[in-house]
């Protein structure tokens, strides 16, 4: 089933920063680090829908400039480029006319990119303006990794960006194997500590249990690590009983996490809305950054990979 992962998703040499102007700062640091650390290009990407008025000299005539439309966005990032620049990062700016998630996921399907890094919105009135409507679509449709920086994430610069910890939530849901691969990759990576959580709601506990203890579901989780990397990562595991996401946020602190790792197949339009899916309610509240594979990278992983047993293994991050 780990077929489906591609080396650059925990080694990138190519990001995608997704740039509001101005842009999201926080977020931005993270991408400029990542770049830094794996010695990736940079592209600052920016989907602009302002249409520049300009009047012909001879007529007087009004018409949209969509050459000056673009000159002037792409003066905006210009100093954003600069800085990557400093860092010692290859940088590129990409700017579209258009609506930005659209842009950005057709930019993706153009271009081989390893990642992309987007900050969010603080929660709002309307519902989407929980992660932002632009950063809702491209997490449910990206073919990427999704780096998001959510309103509560903790500056990294104390810590250098580093990558200590990582959390990945783990259901029984088997399309989602694949988070989990990925999440073992990642630690491998970062040489960083993976923690396995997996939160039974309580009424889905008679049948998840089946007669079985905690202890031996914490046990059996371990069969989600890929062979070859068991003796290269530290690996811990957590079964608990209650809410997803207050379980994982809990433990995202508990851990000292400095990452979230988490299968987005139940980022719903309808979800987004109504504030009633896990992975929104995280990505609004986490302390640390959150990287996601949307439902479209996990039903590719699903098709290739083959069927194992329920009862023999437990798949990971669908919520």
């Amino acid at each position: 089933m780990a077929g489906v992962i591609k080396p650059g998703w925990s080694k990138p040499s190519t990001i995608l920063f997704a740039s509001e102007i101005p842009a999201n700062q926080k977020a931005f640091a993270f991408a400029v680090a990542q770049a830094a650390e794996f010695g990736a290009d940079l592209i600052l990407f920016h989907a602009y829908d302002t249409l520049v008025v300009a009047a012909s000299e001879t007529s007087g005539i009004r018409y949209y400039d969509y050459a000056a439309a673009a000159r002037a966005e792409i003066q905006h990032l210009e100093p954003l480029a600069q800085c990557v620049r400093d860092a010692g990062v290859q940088c590129e700016i990409v700017v579209r006319p258009g609506l930005a998630a659209d842009q950005l996921l057709a930019f993706l399907r153009e271009r081989e990119i390893d990642r992309v890094v987007m900050g969010t919105h603080s929660p709002g009135p309307i519902g989407k303006l929980l992660v932002g409507s632009v950063a809702e679509a491209v997490l449910r449709s990206a073919k990427v990794p999704v780096y998001i920086v959510g309103p509560e994430v903790v500056d990294g610069e104390y810590r250098k960006f580093a990558t200590r910890n990582i959390l990945c939530a783990v259901s029984l849901q088997e399309a989602s194997y694949t988070v989990a691969a990925f999440a073992a990759n990642l630690a491998e990576q970062h040489n960083a500590r993976l923690i396995l959580q997996h939160v039974i709601r309580p009424q889905d506990r008679a049948e998840v249990l089946a007669g079985r203890t905690i202890d031996q579901i914490e046990s059996c989780l371990f069969a989600l690590i890929p062979p070859e990397l068991k003796r290269k990562i530290a690996v811990q595991t957590i079964v608990v009983p209650g809410d997803p996401t207050e379980e994982l946020l809990y433990q995202a602190r508990a851990q000292f996490a400095d990452l979230i790792v988490l299968g987005a197949q139940g980022a719903t339009a309808f979800a987004a809305i109504t504030r009633h899916g896990v992975v929104y309610k995280v990505l609004a509240h986490s302390h640390c950054p959150v990287i996601t594979l949307s439902p479209v990278v996990l039903a590719e992983s699903a098709v290739r990979g083959e069927k194992p047993l329920a009862s023999e293994v437990y798949m990971a991050g669908v919520f």
